[in-house]
């Protein structure tokens, strides 16, 4: 039997319990957006500011440099993998104050988060929520606790939302735009706090998820008024209005519990039970079927490869009276097996076998086999490295370990060419691929560990140390790129070689080959390019820091926004060289020719550049704080709004007189071109001037408190 029950209008409601307070002039929903905002204003906020600062001190390069935190390092790469960023490969050196303040950018957001959701669980409202005035209930209108606000911020309102956005972002024709993801993932959130359009009252998708209401802080709460639907009213009279109100409500039919209909029905559920244990027997029985037959056959295919390796094995028997041709034919059929025991075998018939015609076949079975066997040449090349080190120079079983290893050299070096691009991931580590001709020229060797491998004298003309990942596009997180920390590349021949990003940390390539090559944003601290040739290099954001450059030839590079701290360049060819923006504080160019080089808006700092040729180079409005100018050569250089302070110019040539035209050091320059070079710098701050250096100074429109 259905009983009326009567619903009370809102007006009528509200009017029975009395307001908590003045209640803001704002809608409900502006100001769940305003405190939501102030909310990611403030966690925002605790990181971008510490964040902020850490990089403004790491700009003062005369601070105590430290390597990078490794909590840093992994939460660079944990957030660089998913949005497909570049990362920074290896540990940076960075400023002490920048070390803790990064840090401090990585905790600081946590604990505001963690803070607010305290609040928001044990009182239902945040510090922000409180200003406005909003708060988050549970239907008895009690704070939520700990287990619906997990459920209400952790799932409902970021992962549905940012895993939706993420999506539609990694699978359309924009990613990798980061800009793109933020507003869009802005917008889903945005939709998903303003509820279903189909509903009567929009109620956000994360307040469903944890059963939890999100009410006027300033209203009393009232459980009917959030679950009741809004009833549109007419133009009747008031007692129509009051007739209208009521409902006729049938009385809810008593719930029945699954426990209860299985007691009513015991034969179904035996059925049931009987049906669920048949299916588990018959599934177990198949699966246990599928397993045996599965291991027989691997069994068998492992007895098949096993009885023919040990036919061939007794082929290549020292005892076999087997021809040089049967032989070689044993040999390359055990490459075709690709049997581990057969890899290992040829590996070590390697190191014995004297005759080249079989030592040829061995490197071209052990090809065929591919990149599988590399593990097992490797640890033959670590065993004969160790040999020869510990056998003497003039011992007479050394040319024989000699030629051992450089048969052990040439397979390795077979199997990189044949897999050129399928190298991903093998680690060559600690190798030994000098002296024995080695030629790699034009091939991919993107994704191999070289760490302290040594590839002296070797020719990689071409070669590639970084591919372009899955995802196809560059600069991005799955980019394969080649680990060469503490390599050895000495006279290696690396003209136009790919090495950008490469990780090369204290790499040697003293006296290598490096023109045209590609080093743009590669790690190379502490890496040693003595007299290598650099010339028309990509060095372009690279990162230098007390890198040894002395004798190199950089003539022509591009070394624009580089990393060259404390690094030593003497006797450096950099004629023409583009250093423009690059970090050049307390370097060495002592006897350096710098002349034409673009050192425009470069820091200089504490740099020695005495004896230093910089005869038209352009240094405009770089700082030249406490440098070293000692016997340089600045003739013609431009100089315009350089900061000077502090800089050392003791018997500095800041213009060239009448020469010997055969004298091609220093030429005459024009007087227009005079004028030009030093109009409106200070030398105000300038120690050591001598009185010519001070008249043309001032002839010439600098500036300096002796100047009439």
């Amino acid at each position: 039997m259905a009983t009326p029950t009567v619903r009370r209008s809102k007006q009528q409601s509200s009017n029975e319990f009395p307001q908590s307070g003045k209640s803001p002039s704002l809608s409900l929903n502006m100001r769940r957006f305003a405190a939501w905002t102030t909310e990611m204003t403030l966690v925002v906020a605790s990181g971008l500011i510490p964040f902020s600062m850490g990089a403004y001190a790491n700009s003062f390069r005369d601070l105590n440099r430290v390597p990078l935190n490794p909590l840093l390092v992994a939460t660079e790469r944990e957030v660089a993998r998913p949005l497909a960023l570049p990362v920074s490969y290896g540990t940076r050196n960075v400023a002490f104050p920048t070390n803790f303040l990064w840090t401090v950018a990585i905790l600081a957001p946590i604990t505001v988060s963690f803070c607010q959701l305290y609040l928001l669980a044990t009182r239902g409202s945040s510090l922000p929520k409180r200003w406005f005035g909003v708060k988050v209930v549970n239907s008895q209108g009690n704070a939520p606790g700990f287990g619906a606000i997990a459920v209400r911020e952790g799932v409902g309102r970021w992962t549905v939302p940012v895993a939706v956005a993420y999506y539609l972002w990694r699978y359309s024709p924009v990613f990798p735009n980061i800009l793109i993801l933020t507003g869009l993932a802005g917008l889903i959130m945005l939709s998903e706090s303003m509820g279903f359009p189909w509903q009567k009252k929009r109620r956000a998708l994360h307040d469903q998820l944890a059963a939890t209401y999100t009410i006027d802080a300033n209203q009393p709460f009232n459980p009917s008024e959030l679950i009741e639907e809004t009833i549109p009213w007419t133009e009747n009279t008031d007692e129509e209005a009051a007739i209208a109100s009521v409902v006729m409500t049938p009385e809810p039919a008593p719930k029945v519990s699954l426990r209860d209909k299985l007691r009513q029905n015991p034969s179904t559920t035996l059925l049931g039970v009987a049906l669920f244990s048949m299916a588990g027997v018959l599934t177990a029985l198949i699966g246990t079927q599928i397993y045996i037959q599965t291991q027989q056959s691997r069994l068998a295919e492992e007895q098949k490869y096993s009885q023919q390796f040990l036919t061939f094995a007794q082929r290549l028997s020292p005892n076999s009276k087997a021809s040089i041709e049967e032989r070689r034919t044993a040999i390359l059929a055990l490459g075709t097996l690709k049997y581990p025991q057969g890899t290992k075998y040829l590996v070590n018939l390697l190191t014995r076998e004297t005759n080249p015609i079989l030592i040829d076949a061995i490197q071209q079975a052990l090809a065929n086999i591919g990149t599988s066997a590399i593990p097992e040449l490797k640890r033959t090349n670590h065993s004969l490295v160790g040999d020869l080190d510990n056998t003497n120079s003039t011992s007479p079983g050394r040319e024989l370990r000699q030629s051992r290893l450089s048969a052990n050299q040439r397979a390795i070096s077979k199997i990189l060419t044949v897999y050129s691009g399928q190298t991903l991931g093998i680690d060559l580590s600690r190798i030994n691929l000098a002296q024995s001709g080695l030629i790699l020229d034009k091939i991919d060797l993107w994704g191999v560990k070289f760490r302290g491998a040594n590839l002296s004298q070797g020719s990689l003309k071409g070669a590639s140390f970084r591919g372009i990942g899955e995802d196809g596009r560059w600069d991005t997180y799955d980019d394969w790129i080649s680990d060469l920390s503490n390599a050895q590349f000495q006279e290696s021949n690396l003209t136009e070689a790919n090495l950008s990003r490469v990780l090369m940390s204290r790499a040697n390539f003293s006296r290598a080959i490096l023109n045209k090559a590609n080093l743009s944003s590669a790690r190379l601290t502490g890496v040693n390019l003595s007299s290598a040739q650099l010339i028309r290099a990509d060095l372009r954001n690279a990162i230098l820091e007390n890198a040894s450059l002395t004798g190199a030839d950089l003539s022509e590079a591009k070394l624009q926004d580089a990393d060259l701290y404390a690094a030593r360049l003497g006797r450096v060819i950099a004629s023409s060289t583009r250093l423009s923006f690059a970090n050049l504080s307390h370097t060495d160019w002592q006897g350096s020719d710098l002349s034409g080089a673009y050192l425009d808006r470069t820091d200089l700092r504490n740099a020695n550049l005495s004896a230093a040729r910089l005869s038209n180079a352009n240094l405009q409005n770089a700082n030249l704080q406490n440098a070293n100018f000692r016997n340089a050569d600045l003739s013609h250089a431009d100089l315009q709004g350089a900061n000077l302070a502090g800089a050392d110019f003791q018997g500095a040539t800041l213009f060239s007189g009448k020469a010997d035209p055969t004298d091609q050091f220093v030429q005459t320059p024009t007087t227009g071109s005079q004028s030009a070079i030093i109009k409106g710098v200070d030398f105000s701050q300038v120690k050591n001037l001598d009185t010519k250096q001070l008249a043309y100074i001032c002839t010439q429109g600098g500036i300096h408190p002796r100047c009439p």
